[in-house]
């Protein structure tokens, strides 16, 4: 558990050092501890080093460890999200990372509707238009947000991507670039009114370039966590 600590501390630093790098605040860096796997104890050693806030890629399993550890934290929903989980995603996150359709858009809007609340999502975007991964390609961005314009119980914070693997973090930066220039360009649009203030994007292997290229938000599990 003392490792935990170290290696958060460790982090938090680096995202302190990649911020000042582009002129910016660590305040502006939303630091979400990937806790896939990873049982409730480890998961309460991060909170309890300064973490506030645990990205999760499973509803169930996020449902056993929110209810069984004591400490506040905002949980993300950072894996793929299935319709039929929806209700219970609904409930328990502050923000779901991956929307990757117009029909979860709609299963979200209403889950939110029926539980009196606003649903925060992120449109996840599949920059590389990768097979094996999900997300909306970067040409049917357009008629995604379309669709959601006229739902009244999900708000869609920014956007989110995962880059293809890449043998040197620098090499991601572009696949940063591109993500950032999308929601540019959208939030200069008003898409759908929403905010489109978050960038999700960088984990482990790369989140200091993510936040030199923009990132609001980075996905950090190994480095925290330690392999699964």
């Amino acid at each position: 558990m003392d490792e935990i600590a170290s290696n958060y501390a460790r982090v938090s630093e680096q995202v302190v050092r990649a911020a000042e790098r582009a002129g910016r605040s660590a305040d502006e860096v939303t630091l979400v501890c990937a806790a896939k796997t990873k049982g409730p104890e480890v998961v309460r050693a991060a909170l309890q080093a300064g973490a506030t806030d645990i990205g999760e890629n499973y509803v169930q399993e996020a449902q056993h460890k929110i209810r069984v550890i004591p400490e506040p934290a905002n949980w993300h929903l950072i894996g793929h999200l299935q319709r039929n989980k929806a209700k219970l995603a609904v409930s328990l996150f502050r923000l779901v990372h991956s929307l990757d359709s117009l029909s979860l858009a709609t299963e979200l809007d209403r889950q939110g509707a029926k539980q009196g609340i606003t649903v925060h999502a992120l449109v996840e975007v599949n920059l590389a238009a990768e097979e094996t991964k999900s997300g909306v390609r970067p040409d049917a961005l357009d008629a995604l947000f379309e669709g959601v314009s006229s739902l009244s119980h999900l708000q869609i914070d920014g956007l989110m991507a995962i880059p293809p693997a890449v043998s040197d973090p620098n090499e991601a930066r572009p696949y940063f670039r591109t993500l950032a220039r999308l929601r540019e360009r959208y939030a200069r649009l008003g898409a759908t009114r929403m905010p489109l203030r978050e960038l999700s994007m960088g984990t482990t292997q790369d989140f200091s370039v993510a936040i030199e290229e923009g990132a609001t938000i980075v996905r950090v599990g190994r480095a925290i966590f330690g392999e699964r």
